[in-house]
């Protein structure tokens, strides 16, 4: 009696039918929309929560946290940005293990009246795996069939097919990406230290020149958040403001110089921020100068001769007081000796 190989062409069939790429590829896909998901939470929660953006431009700028603190007896102010002291989530798929078992089972029987049988075994059995660098997939499969053929003209047949599959996904909290780990270091780079009122700088106080040539004065301010404004610095002279150019973080005014002193006032569009600036003729300021030494040697003789002329009255008031203090006591003198003579004369006469 022929074989049967129904039971191979079953086991063969239901093996070929089996959907491999829907098996491993249902996981993989799951596991990248899950990763795509992630990288999207992670997107928003730096939109949400590190960025503002500009309700009319759409510019988006980043949240900055201000802390004010006292340093060398002032008040000082602490700008750093908010990405740089939050935890940013950022979970990423570490690993993939997928484990895939087939368990395929034929069988078939008949009989005759010669009471002759014949079985028939055969077994298919098999094991694959593919290493995709961060996934790893395995599969494995058994086929096995048996036939036994009787000779009593009956005739039975059965097959099944089982498979399971494990599927294990391993997630965590992975390295920032370069783009993102960069931007988090260039903002910790920008923590600075500022004043809370904002600061006005300008290149100097007192400006010397030549009458008619205007002198140039650079004057920088910075806000409380520490960011350079010089289009709102304003210069007044005279009760009218001068008109000056922006040129990077500073703004440039030409201040005029009179053979006066002129005193400018720099400050800042609705703040209290002030500084004087004084301008002076170089040449008018030497003479002026000149002017005050010379008129400073001539107080000094004019002390020195009136000094003199107190000690010339100072030494003849004391050589007149000798001198009348010696006609006295000649006087005296001579009293005392017309006194004796008196006397002695009266002596005489007695």
């Amino acid at each position: 009696m022929a074989i049967d190989t129904t039971p191979s062409t079953v086991a063969s069939n239901a093996l070929s039918s089996i959907p491999f790429g829907n098996i491993i590829g249902g996981p993989l896909t799951a596991c990248i929309d899950a990763q795509a998901l992630a990288a999207q939470t992670t997107w928003k929660f730096i939109q949400n929560v590190g960025l503002n953006t500009d309700p009319k431009t759409g510019e988006k700028k980043a949240v900055t946290v201000a802390f004010q603190f006292m340093r060398d007896g002032k008040m000082a102010q602490l700008n750093v940005p908010l990405l740089t002291i939050v935890p940013i989530p950022y979970i990423a798929i570490q690993t993939i293990d997928i484990n895939f078992k087939a368990n395929i089972s034929a069988s078939s029987s008949s009989s005759s009246m010669t009471s002759s049988s014949e079985d028939v075994g055969a077994g298919v059995n098999g094991k694959a795996s593919l290493n995709l660098g961060l996934f790893k997939v395995e599969a494995g499969f058994n086929a096995s069939y048996s036939s036994k053929k009787d000779s009593k003209a009956t005739q039975d047949s059965q097959y099944s097919v089982e498979y399971t599959m494990d599927v294990a996904v391993h997630a965590g909290q992975d390295g920032m990406p370069a783009g993102l780990a960069k931007v988090l270091e260039i903002l910790g780079n920008s923590l600075n230290v500022s004043d809370p009122k904002g600061s006005l700088e300008v290149s100097s106080q007192l400006l010397k020149g030549e009458k008619g040539h205007p002198e140039q004065l650079v004057a920088t301010f910075k806000n409380n958040e520490g960011k350079f404004e010089p289009e709102k610095i304003v210069v007044i002279g005279d009760a009218n403001p001068i008109q000056g150019s922006v040129q990077g973080n500073s703004a440039v005014f030409e201040l005029p110089v009179n053979e006066k002193e002129t005193v400018y006032i720099v400050s800042v569009k609705g703040l209290d921020n002030t500084v004087k600036v004084r301008t002076v003729d170089a040449i008018s300021a030497g003479k002026e100068l000149e002017a005050a030494r010379l008129k400073r040697e001539q107080e000094r003789r004019e002390r020195l001769d009136q000094m003199e002329k107190e000690l010339a009255g100072q030494r003849k008031a004391a050589e007149e007081a000798e001198q009348k203090r010696a006609e006295e006591r000649a006087k005296l003198l001579q009293e005392a000796e017309e006194q004796a003579g008196e006397e002695k004369k009266t002596e005489e006469a007695e």
